[in-house]
């Protein structure tokens, strides 16, 4: 599988919660926490229209934003079953 970012905050339970849906399934992914890295919070407010939403992901050079979370989002963008 390709590489995949989880741009977010250890305080956010929706990081919390789309890390541990893609955990439970198996798929690897790297955190950058955006409180400790400017570079990355800038990033996830410009694929984001201005605006800081997290959990931001990233696949492919593609990102979305799941957030408010969202299982069934994820299992789309990744095409990966809804059930572990």
């Amino acid at each position: 599988m390709a590489e995949v970012t989880i741009y977010g905050t250890p305080w956010c339970c929706d990081c919390t919660r789309a890390k541990k849906f893609l955990s439970d399934r198996g798929v690897a992914f790297r955190e950058v926490n955006i409180d400790e890295e400017p570079d990355a919070e800038e990033l996830v407010i410009r694929v984001n229209n201005g605006l800081r939403k997290v959990p931001t992901i990233e696949v492919e050079g593609r990102y979305f934003s799941c957030s408010p979370f969202d299982p069934y989002q994820i299992s789309e963008e990744f095409k990966i079953p809804l059930n572990p």
